[in-house]
């Protein structure tokens, strides 16, 4: 039976009326909030039309790695859930946070390419699974996008800085900081300033340091030094020749020709034969890539060793110059020696080894990884296999692009990664190992004592190479995907990594060259060989 209203709409109804309207107005502004043009996912923020920030859930990035961000982005759902939701039976699983500071988008002057910025999330994901997969605490990757050019670091150390306190899920550290620019040195100081341990995966200017700054990448000065064993055995006619980048703003470039100048400028005659050229990274000033003068006085002068004091990006564009300069007298071989992560895929194409092959040019580069560790098993490093295992897994998802490893950016990536979570791990099993005494009484620790930044710092500075008088031994070093190293508290090696292997690589190799030794940064300050 329905009753019939007397007098229309009651108190009740007219309330309801009235609400009615202000409800779909609060809805409609959540819902352009959300979606509006310049909004930014995942709680980053917009600056100057860049959304930057930190965040554990996926965003808007290259279509390139959005796979990848939703891949991580779940897994530090996962993680979350094994914390705060446990199976049944479960014991909740304690879990830390380690912040991938770096671009996630690009164009063609940025810091990073879409490959390098792809290879290296994908390397930061293979590690963060890989620490996932066993044991004790459980990790969660932050992404803390600081804009194309790095300059948008200030809101996104910010940000970090209140996760510090952050006791049930703390932050363990940050890596990243791709390339040695003002900005990224800005924002290490700033870090540093902070106490908070920060991990420099593919850093290699010599003089970016702080003192929370680690580097699992060797500097250029022992890259060069690399270099310099290699020309000890293989001299050639010593007619050297210097080309560098030009751009005063370039941190990475600047150090490398004073460092160039430095060790070979008087052997190799470099201070009476160079030329300069503009770089590609960076903002305008001119034409980048303008190789026509040193080319042709590499050629007139019958330099037959080039050193090149630049970015890999332009290194391409040298090499088709020469190729295409008519004074070059082809019967005399060249070298261009040059230093980096490992041989960016883009100097090792058919097309441009076909160039080196008919102008009898071999690139020689000293790296911190060599492309011949995934090919062959003997020589490469212990903790190499450990790592392909869930790198493969990715790569059977995501596409990572022809010589995915070549460049090095997914090994050095994961070394950062497995570094600190490797601290975290340590200090953890050591603040709740065994018992300790509360109120006169020894008790098991409970709950579990959460290490804090400073106990990773100094987890991450304690592992170093000892001694023992008849050999080297390393203690708690990192036993990574580039090589078994560690670090020293010593203002001679300012948290570059001790013991790291720097392979020399040649492209296209040379026949029948016999094996060579493989420099090991730091080397000489021990008695006995690296371990």
């Amino acid at each position: 039976m329905f009753l019939s209203r007397r007098n229309g709409f009651g108190p009740l109804d007219k309330a309801i009326a009235a609400l009615v309207p202000l409800v779909l107005i609060a809805v409609g502004v959540v819902v352009y909030l959300a979606t509006r043009p310049d909004a930014c996912a995942g709680g980053l923020e917009k600056h100057d039309g860049q959304c930057v920030g930190v965040t554990d859930e996926a965003f808007d990035a290259d279509d390139e790695i959005k796979g990848l961000i939703g891949a991580v982005a779940k897994e530090n759902e996962r993680v979350a859930d094994a914390w705060s939701s446990p199976k049944k039976g479960r014991t909740p699983i304690p879990y830390g946070r380690i912040a991938l500071m770096m671009p996630f988008t690009s164009d063609e002057s940025s810091a990073m390419t879409a490959d390098m910025i792809r290879r290296a999330l994908a390397g930061a994901h293979a590690a963060q699974l890989r620490a996932n997969s066993s044991g004790g605490p459980h990790y969660q990757l932050l992404m803390a996008p600081d804009g194309k050019d790095l300059d948008k670091w200030r809101p996104v150390v910010d940000d970090l800085e209140d996760l510090v306190n952050d006791r049930q899920s703390p932050l363990v550290g940050v890596m990243g900081l791709p390339s040695s620019t003002p900005e990224t040195r800005d924002a290490m100081r700033a870090l540093s300033k902070r106490r908070i341990a920060t991990v420099g995966p593919v850093i290699t200017s010599a003089d970016m340091n702080a003192p929370y700054f680690f580097k699992t990448s060797p500097n250029n000065d022992l890259l060069a030094d690399a270099l310099g064993q290699y020309l000890k055995r293989n001299p050639g006619e010593e007619k050297g020749f210097l080309v560098f980048d030009s751009r005063p703003d370039d941190v990475y470039s600047r150090n490398l020709h004073r460092l160039l100048e430095k060790k070979f400028g008087k052997k190799y005659g470099l201070r009476q034969r160079s030329a300069s050229f503009l770089g590609s990274t960076g903002p305008a000033a001119g034409i980048p890539q303008r190789f026509q003068s040193a080319a042709q006085k590499i050629c007139v002068t019958d330099s037959d060793t080039v050193f090149f004091a630049g970015r890999d990006q332009d290194l391409p564009a040298l090499v088709k110059r020469l190729s295409q300069e008519p004074s070059c007298d082809r019967s005399n071989p060249v070298r261009i020696l040059k230093v980096g992560i490992g041989l960016e895929p883009t100097l090792t194409t058919p097309e441009l080894t076909r160039m080196l092959r008919e102008t009898k040019t071999t690139l020689v580069a000293s790296a911190s990884v060599a492309p011949e560790w995934e090919k062959k098993k003997s020589g490469r490093p212990a903790g190499f296999d450990g790592f392909l295992t869930y790198f493969d897994r990715l790569k059977d998802a995501y596409d990572f692009g022809d010589k995915d490893l070549d460049d090095g950016y997914a090994i050095m990536y994961h070394d950062a990664f497995t570094l600190l979570a490797n601290a975290f791990d340590r200090s953890y099993s050591e603040a709740n190992e065994g018992t300790r005494e509360v109120d006169g009484t020894t008790k098991t620790p409970e709950p579990a004592l959460t290490p804090t930044k400073d106990d990773v710092y100094n987890t991450l500075i304690d592992a170093s190479i000892v001694d023992t008088g008849d050999a080297t031994r390393c203690i708690g070093c990192l036993q990574g995907a580039a090589g078994t190293y560690g670090f020293e508290k010593s203002s001679d090696t300012n948290q570059w990594p001790v013991c790291k292997p720097i392979p020399v690589i040649e492209h296209p190799a040379p026949a029948n060259r016999k094996a060579q030794p493989t420099y090991r940064s730091f080397e000489k300050a021990f008695k006995h060989p690296c371990p």
